[in-house]
């Protein structure tokens, strides 16, 4: 289990992710936001658990993408796959997206949600991720945002996988504390 706290003058959140077992609960105070959250959890196969309060919905929204973004770095196995890539069709929607969790942040994308396009920048900032999302069809923000979100967990889903393998030519890439 990885948990992660982030506590500012607009915003209290606590992000955890861990293996799936089955739990994992989202408590936002923005039910879009844990609609997104709870579909990005199944796609991706881990458990998430995330409480928000915050002042404004802007704060909740921005503050928790940080906090699961860096729960999920911090989450992450020594040797993984890295890379995902799925695209998602849903009714009038069709996204792709791209992923590399391989530590170098970099995002490329347009929801036609600014609100959530900042998520998914956000996200990717702490998550150490490279993340394109492309919008190649939809009319509907609902369904174009949602599909961003399960093709999301499914590129995450992808890149976790557990290899023996080192996806890198630099070898491992090791950190320290000093």
């Amino acid at each position: 289990m990885t948990a992660i706290k982030r506590e500012t003058r607009e915003t209290t959140v606590r992000a955890e992710i861990q293996p799936a077992s089955g739990g994992g609960t989202i408590d936002t105070s923005v039910p879009f936001l844990d609609h997104m959250l709870v579909t990005f959890a199944r796609y991706a196969g881990v458990d998430v658990s995330v409480t928000a309060r915050g002042d404004l919905r802007h704060h909740v929204i921005e503050d928790v993408a940080i906090a699961l973004g860096a729960a999920l770095r911090k989450y992450l196995p020594a040797r993984i796959t890295r890379f995902g890539d799925r695209t998602i069709p849903m009714d009038d929607a069709l996204v792709h997206v791209s992923l590399d969790l391989g530590g170098r942040p970099y995002y490329s994308g347009q929801l036609p949600s600014a609100m959530y396009d900042h998520w998914m920048r956000s996200f990717a900032e702490h998550a150490g991720a490279t993340l394109h999302v492309r919008v190649l069809d939809g009319r509907d923000r609902h369904h174009v945002v949602e599909a961003a979100f399960k093709a999301l967990g499914l590129a995450v889903r992808d890149a976790l996988v557990e290899t023996d393998a080192t996806f890198s030519t630099k070898g491992d890439v090791s950190w320290s504390e000093c």
